[in-house]
């Protein structure tokens, strides 16, 4: 059976949806053009397509509500199913938003969806348009080669950059999964486990004076050196104790990063406000709740001089941490699906991102990560993906899906 569906992908179709794909920008919150792009690919495909649009106001109300920082007055999905005739209901999962292009020259244009040689260039290539059409032409093959498959559904999502929106709506409409698939650029490894992540805003305050009397107003930028200083000491600290066993073997599990930093007003005057913005990592088994709390304490400690405190703002994307157990049927699936198209043993690993994985895991829904090379590319200028590596994503999904049996 797997020869037979393995025979039956269409590489060529792959690489031109892929590259159609990619030529429809699609930065977060304006994703409607990709998502019926898709949709109409699966359809061509001989699948069952769904075009979605969500409740937003529905969604913003939900408790478990997973963050936004993109402006959006609407929100799509599609879903791809392949009907099952064996048991079983599998999700595979990725999504269609991208960040800009940035503010560097890029070699060709971002979206050209060039083909050079294996390379397929432009913004989304490889996280994640590229692995999102594979999983299409996957089910692709599977639906051609006529062989029993357990049911499996392809969503295909916006929002996930920004907190997972997307995938949330999708859950809150369909959940009844046995296990699910991410193909997220993960280095042809099985990803079982995730960092959180958090974005944080403080500002901290101090009393202008002239820089001639300086010691007659307090610098709101030498109050934010202090909290600076103490948030590298928190990442230390957390990155010292790190106990997940994948996690603990990346050179820094758990990022803690300021990214954006502005304050004062004139040159001559001692600054009153120092605002600042970062995302903090959070580790795998660790409470939201909780890692907001610890940082809160330690910049309330590095701010305990007399003069106003600084009470973090907890906004944008709320990337929980996920995993699955390294030990679970499921992995071991897709780690020998894995295995026998490389023709190697893969590592399993666990990454410092967050991703969409954390969704399902949060839902009991064994759920692993399997994808190209590149994550050093996504967000960089010359973005471009593997279209060899494509199509080990692809024969990898099919042979995960004819080999998956659930209990």
């Amino acid at each position: 059976m797997e020869d037979a569906a393995l025979a039956a992908l269409d590489l060529d179709a792959l690489a031109r949806d892929t590259a159609d794909l990619v030529r429809v920008p699609s930065i977060t919150g304006d994703e409607r053009v990709a998502t019926e792009l898709f949709a109409a690919r699966a359809d061509a495909a001989g699948l069952s397509a769904g075009l979605h649009v969500h409740d937003l106001a529905k969604l913003r109300a939900n408790p478990g509500h997973p963050g936004e920082e993109a402006a959006r007055a609407e929100l799509w999905g599609a879903t791809a199913t392949l009907p099952g005739n064996a048991p079983g209901r599998l999700a595979l999962n990725g999504h269609l938003d991208v960040v800009g292009p940035g503010n560097e020259p890029w070699a060709r244009d971002p979206y050209s969806g060039a083909i050079v040689g294996d390379a397929l260039h432009g913004r989304g290539s490889v996280d994640m348009k590229g692995a999102v059409i594979a999983a299409l032409h996957a089910l692709a093959a599977l639906r051609r080669s006529g062989v029993e498959t357990p049911e499996v559904v392809l969503q295909a999502v916006a929002s996930e950059e920004d907190g997972g929106l997307g995938t949330f709506a999708a859950l809150e409409a369909d959940d009844a999964f046995d296990a699910a698939l991410l193909p997220e650029p993960t280095g042809l490894r099985v990803v079982c486990a995730q960092a959180g992540a958090l974005t944080f805003r403080g500002v901290v305050r101090g009393r202008s004076a002239h820089a001639a009397e300086r010691l007659a107003g307090c610098s709101a930028l030498d109050r934010y050196v202090r909290v600076h200083l103490a948030l590298a000491e928190h990442e230390t600290t957390v990155n010292a104790a790190v106990t997940h066993p994948l996690m603990r073997e990346l050179e820094l599990p758990y990022p803690l990063l300021v990214g954006r930093i502005s304050g004062g007003d004139w040159s001559s005057q001692v600054p009153d406000r120092v605002e600042f913005e970062g995302r903090l990592g959070v580790p795998v088994g660790a409470d939201l709740d909780a890692a907001r709390a610890s940082l809160q304490a330690v910049v309330d400690r590095a701010l305990d001089d007399g003069e106003p405190p600084c009470e973090l703002v907890w906004e944008g994307g709320a990337f929980a941490p996920g995993e699955t157990p390294i030990d679970h049927p499921w992995v071991s699936t897709v780690r020998g699906a894995l295995r026998d198209e490389l023709g190697r043993e893969p590592a399993s690993a666990g990454v410092p991102w967050g991703a969409d994985m954390r969704l399902f895991s949060a839902r009991g829904i064994p759920t692993v990560m399997v994808g190209t090379t590149g994550i050093e590319r996504a967000h960089a200028v010359d973005e471009y993906v593997s279209l060899d590596e494509l199509a080990t994503v692809a024969r990898t999904i099919i042979r995960t899906v004819l080999r998956w049996r659930p209990a």
